[in-house]
């Protein structure tokens, strides 16, 4: 199985190259919650060559690197709602583990199609959120969430002062994160496009808060089916090397920038890269890979 689809690729000029793209999806991903993967996979594939398989395997590794960079931050800084988080771990644990599992039962072109639904599925839930308010009262809480300690309040800098927020929507953010899980451990990424979604859209949780939330989540989730791939061959380390690094130093960007940007301006900018993703991985899988 070929890693690249040009054999005569200059491995140093290669690795540079993508250090540089990396770094661009290292912010991206802690910015929007994505983990990095969600561009990286895309870039590696399309932009570069690489074989998917390959592709995901550097990818799953960028994914932890990711949220060692960004999640310390947004914890730091009391806008992820850790209750959250540890609740909703278990669900994507145990979908990762099972998508490591089946992933080799996917032919490539399988595998793109795959991550192109995942996209725009994301992108409409994204969608249907714009009409809603940012915000849900803390009263308005469903009744679980408020057993579980799930409401709380986060630091807006762009606002300056502290926001209480609501949560509803428990079993069905809980059913979404074992897709979420089963999808990261398939294509190798924080499945952040399916997190950050979930939890804005079904739980209601300001869209500030599922980013550093999903920042929190996807280096476990991506962890849970790390060694699957390891096993296989498929993390080279002329690929998670530049990778890694790349998104590791971009997140501690992305992670300085989120918090002192609009909630609106996060999601419209979540819902372009999500329709630009989708529309490029799709094409891919229609020829074959």
């Amino acid at each position: 199985m070929a890693v690249f689809a040009d054999p005569a690729t200059s491995v140093p000029a290669f690795e540079g190259l993508l250090f540089a793209v990396s770094l661009g999806a290292g912010l991206v991903g802690a910015v929007l919650g994505l983990g990095g993967g969600i561009v990286v996979v895309p870039a590696l594939t399309l932009g570069f060559g690489v074989n998917i398989r390959y592709a995901i395997g550097a990818s799953i590794v960028s994914v932890i690197a990711t949220s060692s960079g960004a999640a310390a931050s947004y914890v730091r800084d009391h806008i992820t709602n850790l209750r959250v988080a540890i609740f909703l771990e278990v669900a994507t644990t145990l979908g990762a583990l099972s998508g490591g599992f089946l992933a080799d039962r996917f032919s490539r072109a399988a595998l793109f199609r795959i991550f192109a639904g995942m996209l725009m599925f994301s992108a409409a839930l994204m969608f249907v959120k714009r009409k809603q308010s940012e915000e849900l009262a803390p009263g308005h809480s469903s009744r679980l969430a408020r057993r579980l300690g799930l409401p709380s309040e986060y630091p807006d800098a762009q606002k300056d002062r502290a926001i209480a927020y609501g949560v509803r929507g428990v079993g069905l953010g809980f059913f979404l994160m074992v897709g979420a899980g089963l999808i990261s451990g398939l294509l190798g990424v924080g499945s952040g496009a399916l997190k950050v979604p979930a939890m804005d859209g079904a739980m209601r949780l300001p869209i500030k808060v599922s980013s550093a939330t999903s920042n929190f989540m996807i280096g476990v989730t991506a962890a849970a089916s790390a060694g699957l791939y390891y096993m296989r061959g498929s993390i080279l380390p002329i690929l998670a090397a530049p990778v890694s690094l790349g998104v590791l130093c971009g997140s501690f960007i992305g992670a300085k920038w989120m918090p002192r940007l609009k909630s609106e301006s996060l999601r419209v900018a979540f819902f372009v890269v999500l329709c630009v993703l989708a529309l490029q991985m799709a094409l891919r899988g229609k020829g074959g890979g």
